[in-house]
């Protein structure tokens, strides 16, 4: 099987289940931002993450799952084999949450992305979440997408922070207060 097809030469692209859109297309943008998050964080992984390693590996099978979801309209009949977002992954991301924030100190200021390496990945990654769940928000307005995509989403740039806290912690650096000018 060749990579290379030459049937997007034109600009347009293929959806699972058939039918063809612009590749700039609402749909083809949030996928693709789906695919750049689970892009970061294999980069992620590439840090020493102890425990958190095999969490980011679930969260990128989960995301390629997500994108799947995204790249297939709901009315074609591929839409009965996509397997969906499931309720219980967003509760694992809250579980994971409270677990993390038990060994954290309280927040008292906003924080700087950076600190460790693995750090500012869990950051960036946290970032190109945001923008894939405001590429998905349009979506779920038009009724082309359910509301578990924005929760997924929207649960786990939550859990990213909180791990890229954790990653300071067990590094035992120090996460990076923002200081407000003075007016």
């Amino acid at each position: 099987m060749k990579i290379y097809t030459k049937t997007g030469d034109a600009g347009d692209t293929g959806l699972f289940g058939g039918g063809r859109v612009h590749k700039d297309d609402a749909r083809v943008e949030a996928y693709g931002q789906v695919d750049e998050l689970n892009a970061v964080l294999g980069l992620v992984r590439c840090e020493p993450l102890n425990d958190l390693d095999e969490l980011v590996h679930r969260l990128q099978d989960q995301l390629f799952t997500v994108g799947a979801v995204l790249a297939t309209p709901s009315d074609s009949k591929a839409a009965k084999v996509v397997a969906p977002v499931r309720e219980e992954w967003i509760t694992a991301m809250e579980d994971a949450i409270d677990r993390f924030d038990a060994e954290l100190p309280p927040l008292t200021s906003f924080i700087l992305p950076g600190g460790s390496r693995a750090a500012s990945l869990l950051h960036l990654a946290r970032t190109v979440c945001r923008r894939a769940e405001r590429r998905v928000v349009p979506l779920h307005r038009q009724g082309a997408v359910g509301p578990e995509v924005v929760i997924f989403l929207n649960r786990l740039s939550d859990l990213l922070f909180t791990m890229a806290r954790v990653a300071n912690l067990r590094a035992k650096v120090a996460d990076v207060p923002w200081v407000a000018p003075k007016a």
